[in-house]
């Protein structure tokens, strides 16, 4: 989930996934204000970055809305993905889209958790779980970045990925560990990946 909701007019009613195997998958983009899911475009780039990364991975879509970048995750060979989303609707909507698109023994393991990230990140941590990609993207205008970056420390892997999506005016602090290793910028937000640790 992202930013601000745009005019009814200018929502997109769809997002697809580009690769995998559910490339060309439609994922619906539901009215629900805050939703901004990331774009083609830019999932794109930030799965060219990732290559050789993703598969096998376990990764973590914290404020998933649509599901787009954990779904495109679990497209591309993640071993396990877990969605986590507090907006009841888009939680709904994520069991939806599962339903319809992870059918078959060998379909990948991903389940959705509907619970604020804070919550889903604390109890994570004392359960002694890690994740090798977590995507952090929450709505533009709860400002959620500082508090949710600073509780990742405890559930990331050795040299775990970390991708950022906000404002391109947002600013926050970065745990000192971390290295930024991608970044792409648009009018609407600034992407970064970054790096656990050195390399």
């Amino acid at each position: 989930m992202n930013q601000a909701p745009k005019p009814a007019s200018h929502r997109p009613g769809q997002v697809r996934i580009i690769g995998g195997r559910w490339r060309g998958s439609k994922l619906p983009v539901p009215a629900i204000d805050g939703l901004r899911p990331t774009s083609d475009r830019v999932r794109e780039t930030v799965f060219n970055w990732l290559q050789g990364e993703v598969a096998g991975a376990r990764v973590l879509d914290l404020f998933a809305g649509t599901g787009a970048l954990g779904l495109e995750a679990a497209s591309r060979g993640a071993a396990r993905v877990d969605l986590v989303e507090a907006e009841p609707r888009a939680a709904a909507g994520l069991r939806d889209t599962l339903a319809r698109l992870a059918r078959g023994d060998d379909a990948p393991a991903v389940e959705v958790h509907a619970e604020t990230a804070a919550r889903y990140l604390a109890r994570a941590a004392a359960e002694g779980r890690s994740w090798d990609l977590v995507f952090v993207d929450p709505p533009f205008a709860a400002g959620l970045w500082a508090s949710t970056l600073q509780s990742l420390g405890p559930v990331l892997a050795a040299r775990a990925h970390v991708y950022v999506e906000a404002p391109p005016t947002a600013a926050f602090a970065l745990p000192p560990v971390w290295r930024r290793h991608r970044e792409i910028g648009t009018r609407e937000a600034h992407a970064c990946l970054y790096r656990v640790g050195t390399d």
